[in-house]
């Protein structure tokens, strides 16, 4: 019975998808409210229990190292190496500067109201990563071209990784200052590489096997080989290796497509993506359903001054970040103007860091904890819906969505 509400749900995203779009604007607003309002805080079609059943968490897993393909095929070499050195700096300074502007404004924010100021930076680093799903959907209903794309897709990669290791860094400090548990700083290097490596080794043995080019149906065989191969070891690490991190399983799948895409030709590779398509697009369906469920649409009415001091920087230090690093790096106008408006979701990665700052917060700071999560549950709601729209105004402004769109 789970299984069949779970397909309705998604069969209803896709629909809302379609009537969305029929209004001129991105189909994953659609599958995002369909997935909040058929949720367990609304109307209840996909229940808590559905959320926490064994078999839907290996679904979404598997879901998300396939999506990673759509970054990991835009990772040859030959492909990025005139964005190489910009496309680090630029990353950087839109990470550290939305880490920078948060951390500020919420230090002179609880400076006035009394708040210990280590508070501050777990703003600061919950805000910085940008959760790639939106995005890339609106890229894929689309059909977006252009270097705002281009630039897009390899940094939400590199964006991922800076976000661990601020993160989980401030984490640690945040933890020594309240006596509370934390990931030793020593484990940071793992939860970069090893997904990196995890994801490496099918990918190696998919190259090769498609470079025979096994034709269609052994191309989608040999990539859903090697996404379940990729997902289930790391299913086995996350599961029965570590008890305290959870390694990221959309770096996985990104691994994966990396290497195979750097070993098989370039003009083979448009033919593989092309086979695996309909697979992506209902992956990507899912993950933004899953990323609506858990949103309760009643915090907007709830939403506090906290909650808009935190969308408001999140948003100028994402865009001011962009503009200055593409700026500094003479980078094309359009990513200049318009990258950082495509760099605003962020719900899916805010919810996951935001549980294990609350995890370090609750036994001697209950208090700290309810700011944290009251304050970005809030902003999950509010800023993914505008996030979206900004997400798909950037890439118009940008001149990358086809006219008849």
């Amino acid at each position: 019975m789970m299984l069949l509400r779970w397909i309705l749900v998604l069969v209803i995203a896709f629909f809302a998808g379609k009537l969305i779009s029929k209004l001129k604007m991105p189909a994953i607003l659609g599958w995002l409210i369909a997935g909040m309002l058929l949720g367990p805080h609304a109307a209840g079609l996909m229940p808590q229990s559905l959320l926490d059943a064994s078999w839907y968490k290996i679904c979404i897993t598997w879901m998300q190292c396939a999506f990673g393909l759509m970054l990991g095929t835009e990772l040859v070499w030959s492909k990025i190496g005139s964005y190489g050195k910009a496309l680090i700096v630029t990353t950087l300074t839109q990470s550290l500067g939305t880490f920078l502007i948060i951390s500020a404004v919420f230090a002179a924010v609880f400076a006035v109201q009394g708040v210990p100021l280590f508070l501050a930076l777990a703003f600061g680093g919950i805000a910085l990563a940008t959760a790639p799903a939106p995005a890339l959907s609106i890229v894929q209903e689309f059909h977006t071209k252009g270097p705002v794309t281009d630039t897009l897709l390899p940094m939400a990669v590199l964006d991922d990784i800076v976000g661990i290791v601020v993160f989980f860094s401030v984490n640690s400090y945040i933890a020594s200052r309240v006596s509370g548990g934390a990931v030793p700083l020593s484990m940071i290097p793992v939860m970069i590489l090893l997904p990196i490596a995890i994801g490496a080794v099918p990918g190696i043995a998919a190259g090769l096997l498609l470079k025979k080019r096994p034709g269609k149906a052994g191309t989608l065989a040999i990539l859903i080989a090697g996404i379940t191969a990729t997902a289930a070891i790391g299913l086995y690490f996350n599961t029965r290796v570590f008890t305290n991190i959870t390694l990221n399983y959309m770096l996985m799948g990104v691994s994966f497509s990396a290497v195979f895409s750097n070993i098989i030709p370039e003009m083979h590779l448009d033919y593989v993506t092309s086979t695996f398509q309909p697979i992506l697009s209902v992956s990507l369906l899912a993950a933004i359903v899953d990323l609506g469920a858990p949103l309760d649409y009643h915090l907007i009415v709830g939403a506090g001054l906290y909650t808009f001091i935190y969308i408001a920087a999140r948003a100028a230090g994402k865009y001011c970040g962009a503009r200055f690093g593409a700026a500094i790096m003479k980078m094309p106008a359009t990513v200049r103007k318009y990258l950082g408006l495509t760099l605003l979701p962020h719900s899916g990665v805010s919810l996951v860091f935001t549980g294990i700052v609350c995890g370090v917060l609750q036994t001697n700071a209950p208090d700290l904890a309810s700011i944290v999560k009251g304050t970005i549950a809030a902003a999950a709601v509010i800023n993914e819906i505008i996030a979206v729209f900004a997400a798909k105004k950037g890439f118009q402004l940008a001149g990358e969505i086809p006219d008849r769109q």
